[in-house]
């Protein structure tokens, strides 16, 4: 499956969107954008934070400039085992299995034969909630 994505401007993020940021998935946190200049364009400056490591990029573009749009799906999975800080989960649709990271600690305790929510882009995977 080929990881899919859109193309947008800049300008038009907001807040809870998400966004490629060095080829990393990112959920955007704050926007603020400057006004034109007597030389330059208009420019936005992103704060964003990466969906799967929870690490803080920045993007300073112009309001007009394009930005990839990443279409991060979401699927129902199945634990099958705990090893350690990993989560072995299969796909209920599928049947792939993927090592995932163990989640956070709001999600509660997972055990095997759980159900889950997963969200998948290129290699890194991320529990969502359980359900």
């Amino acid at each position: 499956m080929v990881d899919e994505k859109k193309f947008d401007q800049a300008g038009s993020l907001k807040p809870g969107n998400l966004v490629l940021i060095d080829g990393e998935v990112c959920q955007v946190k704050s926007t603020e954008k400057s006004k034109p200049g007597k030389h330059g364009a208009a420019k936005v400056r992103i704060v964003a934070f990466n969906i799967f490591t929870n690490q803080k990029r920045g993007l300073l573009k112009g309001t007009d400039g394009e930005v990839e749009i990443p279409l991060v799906p979401k699927g129902d999975a199945q634990v099958v085992a705990i090893m350690g800080e990993v989560i072995q989960i299969m796909d209920t649709t599928t049947y792939e299995t993927f090592d995932a990271p163990k989640p956070d600690a709001e999600i509660g305790q997972l055990k095997s034969g759980d159900s889950i929510e997963y969200q998948k882009y290129g290699t890194a995977i991320k529990i969502v909630r359980k359900r």
